[in-house]
Order: C-alpha cells, then structure tokens, then sequence
C-alpha cells in the first residue's frame, strides 16, 4: 500500500509539472501573436496584419484660408495684447481689468501656436497689426475710466465675434491636422474672450448688431 502510495504522489506531481509547463508555453504563444500584430497609433491593433499609416507622414494641403487665418490670429494678438495690458492701467472697473488679463494670456498662448504652426507650415506671419488695429489701440490709450471701459468691451466684443464665425467656417473645412488643433484653440480661447467682455455688462446692443450683420451669410 505504502509503495502504491507513493507512485500515485509522484504522477500527480509530474502531471502538475506538465500542466504548469503547458500554460507558459500558451501564454508566451499568445504574447508573441499579440506583439506581430500591426497596432494603429491610438494602441489599437489592425486586425488586418496592415499597418495604419499615420496622418502625420503625409503631406497634408495648405489653402488660402488656412494661411490667411494664420495671418488673422497672429494680427489679433498684436492688437489685443497690448489693449489687455491698457486695460491694466487705463480702465476704472474690475471687470474690465480681468477682460484685458484674459486677452493677455490667451493671446500669449495663441500667438506662440500660431508662430510655431506657420514655421511647420511655410505660411509668413506679420509682424504689425493692421492698420485699423492700430488705430483702435491708439483709441483705448487716448480713453480713461468709464470712456475706457465702455471702448473697450465694444471695439472686443465686435472684433471677437467676427472670429469666431470664421474660426468655425475654418474648422469645418480644412483638411490639414495642424490648422484644425489651431482652430479648436483658437476657438475656446474666442469663446472665453467674448464670456468675460460681456460680464463687463457694458456691451451695446449695436455692438451685437453690427456682429450679425458682418456674420450673416451673403
């Protein structure tokens, strides 16, 4: 019995072996399966056995409209800039002076993207505003308190929703990935400008009328 004993101990420790021996052996399998499968660039795997070609090694056209909207977000923040850092000094309500802190940093941000996607690009950015740009500048820096405020919230506010319609006319029609993530950023930066301009509570109902009549489809 002693002897019976023993031989069944040893079979079930060597049938324990094998069974271990035969998992590995599955595992490594299936790893090596999973690693010779193409995977796309967001980890998911082609079940194909083609691998996806990303967006990003093909050449990708640059419009007329994708340079000229380069051209009008890097203007922009040559004007609205230097209007947010006046609002610092020359406007008497606060809600003003947190207006002209946003245009700062998000025009700051917008003017490095844009600078950085026109060098990708090839598209040759300005360095001047436009010469009506300047003038309204020299507007607000010629205002003080009440006058300032009121200039301010309504010569942004009208500037800010004229881009954004184009932002979105943008967006929806380009083909190239650089100018669609510029549009996204532009727009929320838009967005935020236009919320903070009229919780001033100073912009004038014209102000909005002359956006809808700039806008409106011809």
């Amino acid at each position: 019995m002693r002897t019976i004993a023993i031989i069944a101990t040893a079979c079930a420790v060597v049938a324990a072996v094998l069974i271990a021996i035969r998992g590995t052996s599955g595992e490594a399998s299936a790893d090596q399966v999973a690693s010779a499968i193409p995977q796309h660039s967001s980890g998911h795997y082609d079940a194909s056995g083609v691998a996806g070609q990303s967006k990003a090694g093909q050449a990708q056209p640059v419009t007329q409209v994708d340079r000229t909207f380069l051209v009008k977000v890097r203007q922009a923040g040559l004007w609205e800039i230097p209007a947010g850092r006046l609002a610092q000094t020359h406007a008497s309500s606060d809600a003003v002076r947190r207006a002209g802190l946003h245009l700062i940093d998000g025009h700051s941000k917008l003017d490095q993207l844009v600078r950085e996607d026109a060098n990708i690009l090839g598209v040759e950015l300005p360095n001047e505003a436009t010469p009506e740009q300047q003038g309204w500048v020299r507007q607000l820096d010629d205002a003080q308190g009440d006058e300032f405020d009121r200039l301010f919230a309504n010569l942004l506010r009208a500037s800010h929703g004229k881009i954004f319609a184009t932002i979105g006319e943008v967006r929806a029609s380009t083909q190239n990935d650089l100018i669609r993530r510029h549009a996204r950023q532009a727009n929320q930066t838009v967005l935020d400008h236009m919320e903070v301009l009229e919780d001033t509570g100073l912009v004038d109902p014209k102000t909005f009328q002359e956006v809808e009549a700039a806008v409106a489809p011809k």
